[in-house]
């Protein structure tokens, strides 16, 4: 096609109108591998969605697409999207969504080869943790030396490094690791007996899948002639390599994504994925979404003056035809109630001059702990507000017990889920009772519920209870059976099961506020089953359990309210607010020190996650920082984020303090990479000279060794280890530190 011919074809069709330039090059590049660098703001969403559709309009069957992203929501825009650009089937039959729901897929389908049924059982993180707290009892292990949260993290990291528990074994060193390993091979076991994956299982199963069958892997190559990745530098290691291994055939593979984005190194995402994706395919075509449709001129150029000191990136320049804005203004406050005071009152300031609404407010922070200030503020002067991120509806106790009578429904020898309901609500099967079931189903290497079978074969149980399990075995048969035969409508039948367990009129009983809440859960999840099953076409009950299973967090935010926002800065990734304010930016808070390390990556992810918070912003962006923050009882004087001091001061306004000046005490306040072995000038008497090592009391800590010294004269600052509460980093003017 001549380059006439080209351009009249582009102004014609109508999935390439109203793309720019670059984004049609991004969509039409659609042979062999692409990298498309998408700043934020540069319409990603759309080259995705486009490029799908293009694809199909110009003849790639749907089937033979698989679109890879990060959230449900995500996955259902898309589809929503391409729907509207091409015929509506054929969008349907696209393989789009999350990696873990389209890897629970393939492994629906292909469970046999590796010791499963199709119908295993997804255990998300709560039921992960219950089960590695029972298997820690059996350990010599202190809770406040290694906690299960701990414990399953590393699990966690482990999977997503494709490291089997005895390959993790043989890379030990410490006796904490020793048992971690023991407990990740007897988690891993437990899973594998429950018929149940978890959802790093999910990833990592697939990996082993089409490692272990080449012929697996080649009906899945030949299926997925085009694969295209949402938020690739979001990616882990275990994912990276299963894309590989779909890519190698065909290498018909496009990955979006935005280097300067990369907040997620603490859940295993790799950065180098993004970074190196060239060596992989050295033939891959790079192309830079820069035109930002979002922001200001200002706050671009301010978010640009802070990444460049990062030294892992993509280079690239955000531009935009939109207004230069205003100047960002920054506002030290006394303390964090101040700060909340401060912000509250900005936004009451800004609604009246009726330019803005309520919900056009964020307020962004770096942990959770910092939303009850902001909260309290709000509920002081009556404006109504939101927590994203707060208890989800389906991490909800009741609601986590009708989930677990369901499961066990389509999979019996699912075990935590029989465990978390075969006395819920009580019915007499008391924990002796349990354990006796437990030991039998072990020695006889038989299911929890298999075992339930054989009540008769159980001396040790008393009479009563062997009745009450016995009851309980043959009502959830009967349950399956009517499912299975349909004897009934299903919807109607799962309701009366649930009505059956006694859920509803233990709550009914109860009778507190509280309690009705709770029948309430109960029914709007059985609404939602109902509406599940009546609304799709061959779908059932596992159906619906595994779309449950496998729903995030962001995929039941609701940020289309009239309310001011609160929330993380990870969880403001993918939103954009006309107003943001971000706050707490001090010196160890954000960026954030949870440990000391020497490593720039932790800097330069933190520094990764400013840059996110300030690109939310369309129109006006606020940072605030106190002076002065309680800890523990304490004031801790905070010295400012050395990330104000990265931006360019000709896009930054300073109000409220005129004695602040962030270029004059720069190079005190941040001299953190560079560790010294003593630190005396903040006392020159020589029995107060710290050292690594030396033994301090605290009068509110106690007892603590030294193990980490940073900064000098009023800023010397010190990591100690206290016996009682762990490590604590400390301002030593302020300290009170002794040696003894």
């Amino acid at each position: 096609m001549d380059k006439e011919k080209k351009s009249d074809f582009w102004d014609k069709n109508p999935i390439l109108q109203n793309l720019n330039p670059v984004q049609k090059e991004a969509v039409t590049a659609f042979e062999g591998p692409v990298l498309v660098i998408a700043g934020a703001g540069s319409g990603k969403t759309r080259v995705l969605t486009h490029k799908i559709a293009y694809l199909i309009d110009i003849g790639i069957p749907p089937q033979n697409i698989l679109a890879l992203t990060f959230t449900n929501k995500a996955a259902q825009v898309m589809k929503d999207r391409i729907a509207n650009l091409v015929n509506p089937e054929a969008a349907k039959r696209i393989w789009a969504g999350t990696f873990h729901s389209l890897f629970a897929r393939i492994l629906r389908l292909e469970a046999k080869l590796l010791g499963y049924t199709s119908s295993f059982s997804i255990y998300d993180a709560d039921d992960s943790l219950q089960i590695i707290k029972r298997i820690m009892e059996n350990y010599p292990i202190s809770n406040n030396r290694l906690t299960a949260d701990t414990i399953h993290h590393m699990i966690s990291l482990a999977k997503n490094n494709i490291l089997t528990p005895d390959e993790f074994a043989k890379s030990i060193s410490t006796s904490f690791e020793r048992h971690v390993a023991d407990i990740y091979k007897e988690y891993q076991d437990y899973l594998h007996q429950n018929n149940a994956m978890d959802f790093d299982d999910l990833l990592v199963n697939t990996y082993d899948l089409f490692k272990s069958f080449p012929e697996i892997l080649e009906k899945y190559q030949d299926k997925f002639n085009f694969i295209l990745v949402d938020e690739y530098q979001d990616t882990n290691r275990v994912q990276y390599y299963v894309l590989k291994q779909l890519a190698s055939k065909h290498r018909n593979i496009t990955v979006v994504g935005d280097d300067a984005q990369s907040i997620y190194k603490w859940r295993g995402a790799e950065i180098r994925n993004i970074l190196d994706f060239q060596k992989d395919f050295p033939e891959a075509r790079i192309i830079l979404l820069e035109q930002n449709y979002r922001s200001t001129k200002c706050i671009l150029a301010a978010a640009d003056s802070v990444i460049r000191f990062n030294k892992k990136q993509i280079e690239k320049k955000l531009w935009t035809d939109n207004p230069h804005g205003d100047l960002l203004e920054l506002y030290q406050c006394e303390t964090e109630k101040d700060e909340a005071d401060l912000v509250v009152s900005k936004i009451k300031e800004l609604v009246s001059t009726g330019k803005f609404s309520y919900g056009d407010f964020a307020v962004f922070y770096r942990t959770n702990a910092q939303s009850l200030e902001f909260e309290n503020a709000l509920r002081r002067e009556n404006i109504n507000y939101v927590v994203v991120g707060g208890v989800s509806f389906y991490k909800r106790k009741e609601v986590k017990d009708v989930l677990a009578y369901l499961r066990i429904l389509v999979n019996p020898d699912d075990n935590e889920s029989l465990i978390r309901v075969i006395n819920e609500p009580p019915r007499g099967v008391g924990k002796k009772t349990l354990n006796i079931m437990l030991n039998y189903s072990k020695e006889n290497s038989v299911s929890l519920f298999n075992a339930l079978g054989f009540i008769e074969d159980i001396p040790m149980l008393q009479s009563r209870a062997a009745q009450i399990l016995k009851n309980f075995h043959k009502w959830v048969l009967e349950t399956k059976e009517h499912l299975e035969k349909r004897t009934g409508y299903p919807s109607e039948i799962i309701t009366n099961y649930i009505k059956e367990s006694g859920l509803i009129s233990m709550y009914e009983e109860i009778g507190t506020d509280d309690a009705y809440d709770r029948i309430g859960n109960i029914n709007t999840l059985l609404s939602d089953v109902y509406n599940f099953l009546t609304q799709n076409e061959d779908v059932d009950l596992n159906d619906y359990l595994q779309q449950i299973s496998l729903i995030s967090d962001i995929d039941e935010k609701n940020i289309a309210t009239e309310q001011v926002k609160l929330m993380t800065l990870h969880s403001a990734k993918g939103l954009e607010f006309p107003v943001v304010f971000i706050v707490g930016l001090e010196q160890g808070l954000f960026p954030l020190v949870r440990y000391w390390s020497k490593e720039r990556d932790d800097e330069e992810e933190e520094r990764r996650l400013f840059y996110v918070g300030l690109t939310r912003a369309m129109q006006k962006v606020f940072l605030t920082y106190a002076r002065i923050r309680r800890r523990f009882g304490e004031e801790s004087y905070q010295a400012p984020s050395k990330f104000l001091e990265e931006i360019d001061k000709s896009y930054l306004k300073i109000n409220g303090a005129p004695k602040i000046s962030l270029e004059k005490t720069a190079t005190k306040r941040y001299s953190f990479s560079h560790p010294k072995e003593s630190i005396n000038e903040y006392d020159q008497t020589d029995d107060n000279v710290l050292r690594i090592g030396d033994k301090v009391v605290h009068p509110f800590f106690g007892i603590g060794r030294v193990e980490h010294l940073e900064g000098s004269g009023s800023y010397a600052q010190a990591l100690v280890n206290f016996e009682s509460v762990g490590r604590k980093r400390l301002m030593l003017q302020y300290a009170k530190l002794r040696k003894i």
